[in-house]
C-alpha cells in the first residue's frame, strides 16, 4: 500500500464553487485539481489521509477492455430499447429526454452521469432521496425505474472512461465530503453502473419508502452500508468477480439457481432482513 492525501478546501453554499485537489505520492500521479458548481452544502476546509490500496493491473487493464467493447455491444445491441425509451421519455411528459447529474467519480473528479429523466423538471430541487411513491416520478419514469432502463444512456459513461460496468454508484458532492479515513478508498474506483451495493439495495426506494425519516435513514443506515461494501469490493475486485456481478444484473435467477450470488457474497435475503430491522428503527 502507499499514502493517499485528500485536500479539499471548499466553500459552497448554495451553487457556490468547490475546489477539490487529490495529491498522490505514487510517482505515476502528480496531482488532480477540479473546480466545479454543485449545489450541496459542504464543510469549509480539511485535510484527510488514508492507505491507498493501488489497483491491480491484472484487474484494470482487462476491467478497461470489457467496460469499452462491452458498452460499444450494449449500446448496439440495446439501441431499439433505448431509441424506444427515449421516444416514452419525449411523449409522455415535457422537458428534456436525457438528464446529466452532476456526480463525483474516480480521484474526486466531477462528471456528468446521463440518465434518461424519470421526474419532472425541477425535481432535483425538492432533494436527492427518492422512494417508489415519490409523487415526483412521471408515469414513464416508473417503468424505466422499475426495470433500471433509465440507466442505459450511463453506457455512454462507461464507453467515454468516466464510468465502469462495474463499481460503486457515483455520489453526489454533498455525500463524498463526509466520508472519513480509510472509507476514502472508493474515491480509488471508477463509479459503476452495477455492483455488489448496486445489486444488494436493488429494492432501495422501497425499503425507504417503508420508513418516516427518510433522510436519517439513508445518512446513518443505506449510506455507510454501501460504503462498507463498496470499500470490501475494492479489496477483493478480480475481473471473474466483474464478469460474476454482470451476469447477476442481467440474469439475476441464473445466477440464483447455479449458487454464483453466494459466491459473490450476494445473500440478498439475509440482507434484506438485516435492513428491514435497520428500517423498523426509523
Amino acid at each position: 500500500m502507499f499514502w493517499y492525501n485528500y485536500k479539499t478546501n471548499e466553500k459552497s453554499h448554495n451553487g457556490r464553487k468547490s475546489s477539490v485537489s487529490c495529491n498522490y505520492q505514487d510517482h505515476l500521479i502528480d496531482s488532480i485539481s477540479i473546480e466545479s458548481e454543485i449545489s450541496n452544502s459542504i464543510s469549509d476546509s480539511r485535510e484527510l489521509s488514508y492507505k491507498c490500496i493501488p489497483l491491480k493491473k491484472s484487474w484494470w487493464i482487462p476491467k478497461r477492455i470489457l467496460d469499452f467493447f462491452g458498452s460499444l455491444i450494449g449500446l448496439v445491441v440495446l439501441a431499439p430499447v433505448i431509441l424506444f425509451a427515449m421516444l416514452v421519455v419525449r411523449v409522455t411528459s415535457n422537458g428534456p429526454i436525457f438528464f446529466a447529474h452532476i456526480r463525483v467519480g474516480q480521484h474526486g473528479k466531477i462528471f456528468k452521469c446521463i440518465k434518461f429523466r424519470t421526474m419532472v423538471i425541477g425535481a432535483e430541487a425538492f432533494g436527492s432521496i427518492t422512494t417508489v411513491n415519490d409523487s415526483r416520478i412521471t408515469l414513464a419514469g416508473r417503468i424505466l425505474r422499475r426495470y433500471k432502463l433509465d440507466e442505459l444512456p450511463q453506457l455512454l459513461n462507461v464507453l467515454g472512461g468516466k464510468m465502469s460496468l462495474v463499481g460503486p454508484r457515483p455520489d453526489v458532492s454533498g455525500y463524498v465530503d463526509h466520508i472519513q479515513g480509510d472509507a476514502r478508498q472508493v474515491l480509488e474506483l471508477l463509479p459503476g453502473i452495477t455492483g455488489p451495493a448496486t445489486l444488494l439495495f436493488r429494492n432501495e426506494e422501497y425499503l425507504l419508502a417503508k420508513v418516516t425519516r427518510q433522510n436519517a435513514f439513508n445518512d446513518e443506515v443505506i449510506y455507510p452500508e454501501k460504503i462498507r461494501i463498496n470499500q470490501e469490493y475494492l479489496k477483493t475486485a478480480s475481473f471473474l468477480r466483474d464478469i460474476g456481478y454482470i451476469l447477476a444484473t442481467i440474469m439475476p435467477f441464473v445466477t440464483k439457481l447455479i449458487g454464483l450470488d453466494s459466491c459473490l457474497g450476494l445473500n440478498y435475503e439475509t440482507f434484506s432482513k438485516r435492513m428491514e430491522k435497520e428500517a423498523s428503527r426509523y
